[in-house]
């Protein structure tokens, strides 16, 4: 049996098609042992095994022997139960890394959109509990800047000079900050930025309508709108705040090959990078 290539699981009604090998990842696991005809509680009917365990939850323990990875959806719950199924097939490494919930539940996630107008110019300012999100979207704006000859918010695009793009101010790996609009410069000359958000291909320089797409993109990014306020002070600041459930870093197992060993042996237990 050990020499099959494909094996087909029956869990609670689901069935599973999967290489021997999968299933042989941890040699002392009973899953191992069932391929290897080592475990008789697994009865072969009609060349299918027949497992009487939660079909829907054995996907998940599918997946981690595919991936040795532990990667949960967000609306995931049953935490306890998966390390229960995890323990009845003999896989204490997964068990191990289920018991670490703290690590594998989504995050809630907040960003905060900061908008100002003061005379031809509009002032952003994008702040994020999540670092990474921070630098995704830093790399979906770009501001472009140039000189034209006419004047105001709707100076027509053919008379620019060309654009430049111009880098995006970082205070920290948690904000950004950028502006769009016009002004003079030194030699009275009009400087115009305009404002380009992925994967809009347009620029715009009125600050009402960048803010319009960027609030529009942050929604279709999976981002829900809880809260709008006008920050009280000098300059009047709109105040945009969102949140999402951003899911977990997942963990990983990285499994040893020992000498002697016609499966995968050992496996120790390491956590994926962490973001900031």
């Amino acid at each position: 049996m050990s020499s099959r290539e494909l094996v087909v699981l029956s869990v609670g009604g689901v069935r599973f098609v999967t290489r021997a090998s999968t299933l042989q990842q941890f040699p002392e696991s009973r899953l191992a042992r069932m391929v290897n005809d080592d475990d008789r509680e697994f009865k072969l009917v009609n060349g299918e095994f027949f497992v009487d365990r939660d079909g829907a939850l054995f996907g998940y323990i599918m997946d981690f022997l595919r991936t040795l990875q532990v990667s949960l959806p967000t609306d995931f719950s049953d935490y306890q139960r998966l390390q229960r199924e995890a323990e009845y097939y003999g896989l204490y490494p997964l068990a191990d890394l289920l018991s670490q919930e703290h690590l594998l539940k989504p995050r809630l996630e907040i960003l905060e959109v900061r908008f100002s107008l003061q005379e031809m110019q509009a002032f952003f300012r994008i702040f994020g509990s999540c670092s990474s999100t921070i630098a995704a979207l830093a790399e979906q704006i770009t501001v472009f800047t140039g000189q034209q000859s006419g004047q105001g918010w709707n100076s027509p695009f053919s008379s620019q000079k060309r654009l430049v793009p111009l880098p995006l101010e970082r205070p920290s790996h948690h904000d950004m900050v950028f502006l769009c609009g016009t002004e003079y410069s030194a030699d009275d000359q009009v400087v115009a930025r305009y404002v380009s958000i992925k994967p809009d291909n347009r620029k715009l320089i009125n600050g009402t309508n960048v803010l319009g797409l960027l609030l529009d993109s942050l929604l279709k990014d999976g981002f829900r709108l809880i809260s709008t306020r006008t920050v009280a002070s000098e300059e009047k600041v709109e105040c945009y705040t969102f949140e999402r459930m951003k899911r977990a870093a997942g963990l990983a197992i990285m499994v040893n090959q020992t000498a002697g060993s016609s499966g995968v042996a050992q496996a120790r237990r390491s956590q994926v990078q962490k973001e900031k």
